[in-house]
Protein backbone atom coordinates (compact mmCIF):
# COMPACT_ATOMS: atom_id res chain seq x y z
CA UNK A 1 0.00 0.00 0.00
CA UNK A 2 1.02 3.55 -0.82
CA UNK A 3 0.54 6.60 1.66
CA UNK A 4 1.13 8.75 -1.30
CA UNK A 5 -1.23 11.94 -2.52
CA UNK A 6 -1.82 12.73 -6.02
CA UNK A 7 -0.06 16.00 -7.14
CA UNK A 8 -3.02 17.24 -9.05
CA UNK A 9 -5.72 17.22 -6.25
CA UNK A 10 -7.18 20.88 -5.72
CA UNK A 11 -7.49 21.85 -2.44
CA UNK A 12 -11.46 22.13 -1.53
CA UNK A 13 -13.41 25.42 -1.95
CA UNK A 14 -13.52 27.42 0.87
CA UNK A 15 -17.34 27.69 1.88
CA UNK A 16 -19.38 29.75 4.66
CA UNK A 17 -17.77 32.24 6.75
CA UNK A 18 -14.17 31.31 5.00
CA UNK A 19 -14.98 32.31 2.03
CA UNK A 20 -15.91 36.32 3.09
CA UNK A 21 -11.99 36.65 3.53
CA UNK A 22 -11.14 34.67 0.30
CA UNK A 23 -11.35 35.51 -3.47
CA UNK A 24 -14.67 36.41 -4.88
CA UNK A 25 -16.05 33.45 -5.82
CA UNK A 26 -18.00 35.12 -8.98
CA UNK A 27 -16.60 36.54 -11.64
CA UNK A 28 -17.23 39.65 -13.59
CA UNK A 29 -18.06 37.75 -16.40
CA UNK A 30 -20.56 35.37 -14.40
CA UNK A 31 -22.02 38.46 -12.93
CA UNK A 32 -22.74 40.39 -16.38
CA UNK A 33 -24.14 37.64 -18.08
CA UNK A 34 -26.93 36.86 -14.96
CA UNK A 35 -27.75 40.48 -16.19
CA UNK A 36 -28.07 40.05 -19.32
CA UNK A 37 -32.12 40.45 -20.15
CA UNK A 38 -32.73 37.64 -22.55
CA UNK A 39 -34.46 38.74 -25.95
CA UNK A 40 -37.98 37.09 -25.18
CA UNK A 41 -38.31 38.95 -21.60
CA UNK A 42 -37.90 41.94 -23.41
CA UNK A 43 -41.40 44.16 -22.98
CA UNK A 44 -43.69 44.50 -26.02
CA UNK A 45 -43.97 47.96 -27.69
CA UNK A 46 -47.20 49.72 -28.15
CA UNK A 47 -49.91 50.56 -25.43
CA UNK A 48 -49.52 48.57 -22.25
CA UNK A 49 -52.80 49.61 -21.26
CA UNK A 50 -54.02 47.90 -23.97
CA UNK A 51 -52.04 44.79 -23.66
CA UNK A 52 -52.85 44.41 -19.74
CA UNK A 53 -56.48 42.79 -19.54
CA UNK A 54 -55.58 40.13 -21.97
CA UNK A 55 -52.34 39.69 -20.08
CA UNK A 56 -54.74 39.14 -17.15
CA UNK A 57 -57.10 36.79 -18.82
CA UNK A 58 -54.22 34.46 -19.84
CA UNK A 59 -52.38 34.49 -16.40
CA UNK A 60 -55.93 34.04 -14.71
CA UNK A 61 -56.21 30.93 -17.00
CA UNK A 62 -52.90 29.29 -15.61
CA UNK A 63 -54.11 29.42 -11.77
CA UNK A 64 -54.86 25.79 -10.19
CA UNK A 65 -58.19 27.05 -8.62
CA UNK A 66 -58.75 24.81 -5.03
CA UNK A 67 -61.66 23.23 -5.21
CA UNK A 68 -64.30 24.05 -2.60
CA UNK A 69 -63.71 21.12 0.28
CA UNK A 70 -60.04 22.61 0.19
CA UNK A 71 -61.58 26.02 0.61
CA UNK A 72 -63.67 25.02 3.28
CA UNK A 73 -60.41 23.69 4.75
CA UNK A 74 -58.13 26.38 4.25
CA UNK A 75 -60.86 28.62 5.67
CA UNK A 76 -61.61 27.18 8.60
CA UNK A 77 -57.58 27.08 9.42
CA UNK A 78 -57.10 30.41 8.94
CA UNK A 79 -60.17 31.38 11.24
CA UNK A 80 -58.53 28.97 13.94
CA UNK A 81 -55.16 30.42 13.49
CA UNK A 82 -57.19 33.79 13.95
CA UNK A 83 -58.87 32.50 17.13
CA UNK A 84 -56.01 31.33 18.72
CA UNK A 85 -53.46 34.24 17.69
CA UNK A 86 -56.66 36.91 19.58
CA UNK A 87 -56.85 34.85 22.33
CA UNK A 88 -52.78 34.94 22.94
CA UNK A 89 -52.17 38.78 22.15
CA UNK A 90 -55.37 39.70 24.40
CA UNK A 91 -53.99 37.10 27.12
CA UNK A 92 -50.52 38.96 26.68
CA UNK A 93 -52.02 42.36 26.90
CA UNK A 94 -54.04 41.42 30.04
CA UNK A 95 -51.60 40.26 31.77
CA UNK A 96 -49.36 43.14 31.10
CA UNK A 97 -52.24 45.38 32.21
CA UNK A 98 -52.18 43.98 35.80
CA UNK A 99 -48.66 44.45 36.07
CA UNK A 100 -48.35 47.84 34.56
CA UNK A 101 -51.95 48.50 37.00
CA UNK A 102 -49.94 46.73 39.89
CA UNK A 103 -46.74 48.84 39.31
CA UNK A 104 -48.72 52.42 39.40
CA UNK A 105 -50.65 51.76 41.73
Amino acid sequence: MSDQQPENVEAPRPTGKRQLAGVSTTSTASYESKRVVPAEAEEKSGNKVVNFLPEVVQEMRKVIWPTAKQMVNYTLIVFAFLILMTALVAGVDFIVGLGVERVLT
